[in-house]
């Protein structure tokens, strides 16, 4: 990539940008590093184990230089929050923020599953501006940014409409489920590409119940909110992101028809108490 949407102007002052320019350097940015993750998707590479348990492979490190090269060279005045990188408190100082998961669901990416996801977002005052979720395995770019609505691969993209849960198609843990009225389940490693699935109409919610991380959400956030959809806490409120915690609740992604029923039902089966989040 080249550097010319560098906003430093001759003066050294930081040029203003609207979420459509940061959209595009995410866009581009992700997808280059997706062509990084497919050369190591499938082959030999090395992989192990954070501490707390969570895997992590040569490809996420790989992935993550990148991103945090090329973004950052192109927007140095933004700070920066990535599950590959060690933190820098001095993101909560920055007027813009990039919040990247270098690969989202690397247990399926290890599995070689073509449901691994690259995510990157904007957040300013707490919220994305733009954000970008790309599945490389599958060709599938989700894109948004305030005010412009959502799109996968350059088409336009909508939430369902459904207002029951009953005949529902979820994505989550089939265990989260138990007792509900029938519904068909499905589940996938990237909670990104989860939620993103939401916002595409091609599933109706998403139910996490585990904790999760700034990185997992952000850019998965405003695809589904400029899709009509929301992305929600146990508490019914939008997420708040670039906080000096990056962690994040049980979370609920649906259609505005779906938010409620969904949180009466899991209220109904105690099912709102955030699990640990899991490796």
């Amino acid at each position: 990539m080249n550097d010319s949407s560098n906003p430093v102007a001759a003066s050294g002052h930081a040029v203003p940008r609207e979420p459509q320019d940061d959209l595009h350097l995410l866009e581009a940015s992700v997808r280059e590093a997706g062509t990084i993750a497919l050369k190591f998707f499938g082959g030999d590479y090395k992989r192990w184990n954070k501490p707390g348990g969570s895997p992590v492979t040569e490809a996420d490190l790989a992935i993550d230089n990148f991103l945090k090269e090329a973004l950052r060279r192109a927007r140095p005045d933004y700070g920066w929050l990535s599950e590959e990188s060690l933190d820098d408190p001095a993101r909560l100082g920055a007027r813009r923020v990039f919040v990247v998961d270098p690969i989202d669901g690397t247990v399926a990416f290890m599995k070689g599953r073509p449901h691994f996801t690259i995510c990157a977002a904007v957040i300013e005052d707490a919220r994305p501006i733009a954000g970008v979720v790309f599945n490389p395995a599958a060709d599938e770019c989700f894109t948004a940014r305030s005010g412009g609505g959502a799109f996968l691969n350059g088409g336009p993209i909508h939430v369902g409409l459904r207002s029951e849960i009953a005949g529902s198609r979820l994505l989550g843990n089939s265990h989260a489920f138990a007792d509900w009225p029938p519904v068909h389940v499905e589940n996938f490693s990237s909670i990104a590409y989860r939620v993103a699935l939401v916002a595409a109409g091609r599933f109706d919610a998403m139910v996490s119940l585990t904790s999760k991380r700034d990185w997992d959400l952000a850019a998965a956030d405003i695809v589904l909110s400029e899709a009509g959809g929301a992305l929600v806490g146990a508490d019914n409120c939008s997420l708040s992101y670039n906080r000096a915690s990056a962690v994040q609740g049980a979370t609920i992604a649906a259609g505005p028809g779906l938010i409620q029923p969904l949180l009466a039902e899991l209220a109904a089966k105690n099912s709102l108490k955030t699990r640990p989040v899991s490796p």
